[in-house]
């Protein structure tokens, strides 16, 4: 472990995405800072981040801690990267993704820059034991995912990936995010809703307008099969295949 640690970059993250990255796969002494938002209630990996530090993301605070290696999904505007960049830094950052293939490929890139590729190899073997031991758990039932504002998810989403990936076909047809009709929830209601992130809306009080309407508290709680926390759907990364698994495990034995 001593010679892996000395070997393994110095890694800054500039987001809560990055966070999960870098905590699940650096060696925690090569770790020189974390966001702000490492240690947030919606941060999957938050109990990793007690001891580390946490670091604003501008040039200064960046350059103060030496990185070798700087990972980053939104954080970090593009001056600051090219900064970086411009004195010898090397950013990884990562890419959206809409399938667990891309989750593999944002894993195998991150843990390929840290030199952690038997970490990251580990991590795609957990995930996909996941997606294995969940695959058609809902059995082709139709369900709609739904935001406390109101929100829903279709094709090329990866949370289209994680509710086919637990057996369910989703009711969301539209390609992409798409705001749902309150006047739709009323007169036709989904027969099965997985609700996403209704934990932070809980914690958040009245930040989600539209949750707070009738008609939307209504269809979930006549119609919710399953509640996803928002630590499992905020980030690019292999958190989704606990989601999957959350969901099978609520499936009808």
């Amino acid at each position: 472990m001593a010679a892996t640690t000395q070997a393994a970059p110095r890694v800054l993250s500039l987001d809560q995405c990055a966070d999960q990255y870098v905590l699940a796969m650096s060696p925690r002494a090569a770790v020189v800072g974390l966001s702000t938002r490492a240690d947030d209630a919606d941060s999957r990996l938050r109990a990793l981040a007690v001891g580390l530090p946490q670091r604003r993301a501008d040039l200064e605070t960046a350059l103060a801690t030496r990185p070798d290696l700087v990972v980053r999904y939104w954080g970090g505007e593009p001056r600051l990267v090219g900064a970086l960049e411009a004195r010898g830094v090397r950013v990884v950052t990562i890419g959206d993704a809409t399938t667990f293939a891309d989750v593999r490929r944002n894993v195998r890139a991150v843990a390929a820059a840290m030199g952690q590729g038997a970490r990251g190899e580990a991590i795609v073997a957990r995930m996909d034991a996941r997606l294995r031991a969940s695959a058609g758990a809902w059995k082709g039932a139709r369900a709609l995912y739904l935001t406390p504002g109101g929100v829903s998810a279709g094709p090329g989403t990866l949370v289209d990936a994680i509710l086919t990936g637990a057996g369910f076909t989703n009711a969301e047809r539209r390609p992409g995010f798409q705001v749902v009709s309150l006047e739709r929830l009323a007169l036709s209601p989904p027969k099965a809703v997985v609700t996403g992130f209704f934990d932070t809306f809980q914690l958040a009080g009245d930040s989600w307008g539209v949750g707070r309407r009738r008609i939307l508290q209504r269809t979930v709680q006549r119609s919710a099969v399953a509640n996803l926390p928002g630590s499992t759907l905020g980030c690019p990364d292999w958190s989704a295949a606990e989601a999957v698994e959350m969901l099978a495990a609520k499936a009808p034995r």
